[in-house]
């Protein structure tokens, strides 16, 4: 067997009572290598005091992580970038993720959002991956990317537009290193709800899952269901700034009730839900909308509703549209009345509601997680 070394953000939880994006990747792509008997074993590495319970896909290599770096050690991290000069306060923060790996016999590391990983394990016989998740390299020099990723042997992107976005910020010759691994989804989490039938005789429900920051535009959704001001539409925000519940809430968070106050259309909101209690979430809704405003690499959340045999609309933003195809609506960001205009669209038309949840499930069902494991798995067999 060879070993497959997932090395995920240092503090990260590599458990289902989280919804962070890189550990339900792993989570997913080493699941779905288990289906397959294919010859790779997997491992995460991770810090010994995160949450339990685990995923059981991947076996864990645990560590004592290093405190973060200081606000002094991120201002000299940045100077030494421009410098083209590795990052210390980075390598001093994953030193306990680099040793935990050298310890192991060789294998391949994939890096998870760690560019400073490759280099850090240039002197051993790992082969190493470096796994970009989003615009992971917007703060480096083409200098300083030429000398830290000289020793990744491969970068992997979650979608073309990223894989786009991350070649404009390398050298040319590392345009032959990458390769795109999309996300999968897991259908068999995921399902559709049918115990009650979508009918006129009540409201539209509308979802939003995710962080409830501004880059990830529950604000714009919120208007656009005031806009409407309709009695036969139900928004629920499902999610919190962090992923936990118990957070205060921040000033943009009180922002958004605020919007809500007023309209005729029934908006709920829930603090952050875990894995275990998603499926039910979207269970319970008819639409999901993902109004990123910013750049979005590809959206699990889109992926998850699709599955759950929701009508999606999301924004036209980075690899949105990709992870949708077809089978779900595109509006353009921050455009609260495109928006408003779309959910009155499948609150008068059940028809078209209900084709759109099969068209998306459909979908979701050939872009599953063992989709998505077939092509790290060809990557992990060139090296």
């Amino acid at each position: 067997m060879i070993g497959v070394f997932h090395a995920i953000t240092p503090g990260d939880h590599f458990s289902p009572r989280t919804g962070s994006a890189i550990p339900t990747v792993v989570d997913g792509l080493a699941a779905a290598s288990a289906r397959d008997v294919s010859p790779f074993e997997h491992f995460v590495v991770v810090d010994r005091t995160t949450m339990t319970p685990r995923y059981p896909s991947a076996s864990p290599v645990e560590y004592t992580a290093a405190p973060r770096p200081s606000r002094r050690e991120r201002y000299m991290d940045v100077f030494s970038g421009l410098m083209a000069r590795p990052r210390s306060g980075t390598a001093r923060y994953y030193e306990p993720v680099a040793s935990a790996i050298r310890a192991q016999g060789p294998g391949i590391v994939v890096a998870h959002n760690a560019p400073i990983l490759p280099w850090m394990l240039r002197d051993t016989r790992h082969r190493t991956i470096l796994f970009v998740h989003n615009e992971l390299l917007r703060t480096y020099t083409r200098l300083e990317t030429a000398k830290v990723l000289a020793h990744a042997d491969r970068i992997v992107c979650v979608s073309p537009w990223l894989a786009e976005k991350t070649a404009s910020r390398l050298p040319s010759r590392f345009a032959e290193r990458i390769r795109v691994v999309p996300n999968g989804v897991d259908t068999d989490l995921f399902t559709p709800n049918r115990a009650e039938a979508v009918t006129g005789r009540r409201p539209l429900r509308v979802l939003f899952v995710g962080r409830t920051i501004e880059l990830k535009g529950p604000d714009v959704l919120i208007r656009a269901v005031a806009m409407l001001d309709r009695a036969d539409v139900e928004l629920r925000v499902v999610g919190s700034h962090g992923f936990a519940r118990g957070f205060p809430l921040t000033a943009y968070e009180l922002r958004l009730r605020e919007l809500a106050a007023g309209s005729r259309s029934q908006v709920a909101f829930e603090p952050f839900v875990d894995r275990v209690a998603l499926p039910a979430v979207y269970g319970a809704a008819d639409v999901l909308v993902v109004p990123s405003v910013r750049s979005e690499a590809s959206g699990l959340t889109a992926g998850e509703g699709m599955a759950s045999g929701l009508a999606v609309i999301a924004s036209r933003v980075g690899g949105l549209p990709g992870v949708i195809g077809d089978a779900g609506m595109i509006v353009p960001p921050g455009d609260a009345e495109a928006l408003a205009a779309v959910i009155a669209e499948l609150a008068d038309d059940r028809d078209r509601l209900r084709r759109l949840q099969d068209a998306g499930r459909a979908r979701a069902l050939t872009h599953d997680w063992d989709w998505a494991w077939t092509s790290l798995r060809g990557v992990l067999e060139e090296l």
